[in-house]
């Protein structure tokens, strides 16, 4: 059984840094890809961040490029998020995502797609003004 954990969310004022983690168990897939998504206030489900373990690429969306960066561990059970110059539309519920075996190839979007990915329980992020 595949079980993520989040830690590391709160609140920041805007500009500020914060550091996610998730540690990952009970993950067999042979393409390894990892990362996070995010819930928005509305609602809506975003892919973040992801990375191909296996390749070492990450990917980003649009909207985090260049402050955002995803890592994991050389042990590959922990997936890291570093969140700097923060915004308040970065705020939401942040969730580690693994791809599962119907996923097709990875990407910060498909960290968001429910049917294509194992997730965790989520971490609050909130960013003030």
């Amino acid at each position: 059984q595949v079980k993520l954990v989040e830690s590391g969310g709160g609140s920041v004022q805007a500009g500020g840094s914060l550091r996610l983690a998730c540690t990952i168990s009970g993950y067999m897939d042979r393409r390894k890809c990892v990362g996070w998504a995010r819930q928005t206030p509305r609602g809506w489900r975003e892919g973040v961040a992801a990375i191909d373990i296996g390749g070492n690429t990450s990917y980003y969306s649009d909207a985090v490029k260049g402050r955002f960066t995803v890592a994991h561990d050389n042990g590959e059970s922990t997936v890291y998020l570093q969140m700097d110059s923060l915004k308040p539309e970065d705020t939401g519920v942040y969730y580690c995502a693994a791809v599962n075996e119907w996923g097709p190839v990875c990407s910060a979007d498909i960290m968001a797609v429910m049917q294509y990915t194992y997730s965790g329980q989520g971490t609050q992020v909130t960013v003030s003004t």
